[in-house]
């Protein structure tokens, strides 16, 4: 019956790891949105631009004739 021969250096590493792992879990969790969320803000943004400058009036035309 051996025993398992463990390096304290490579287990303190290994669990600063996961650690580290958990943390950026619960923040993609928290903050992250997944592409297609911001895919379709872009879209939405732009559509809305698009919108806009559709309803801006020409300063040319609004001039009176003569």
């Amino acid at each position: 019956m051996a025993a398992e021969i463990v390096n304290l250096r490579q287990y303190r590493k290994e669990k600063q790891r996961q650690e580290r792992e958990r943390t950026a879990e619960q923040n993609r969790v928290r903050f992250g949105r997944d592409k297609a969320q911001r895919r379709e803000d872009e879209t939405g943004r732009k559509r809305s631009e698009q919108d806009l400058d559709g309803k801006q009036l020409d300063p040319e035309s609004d001039k009176p004739a003569g």
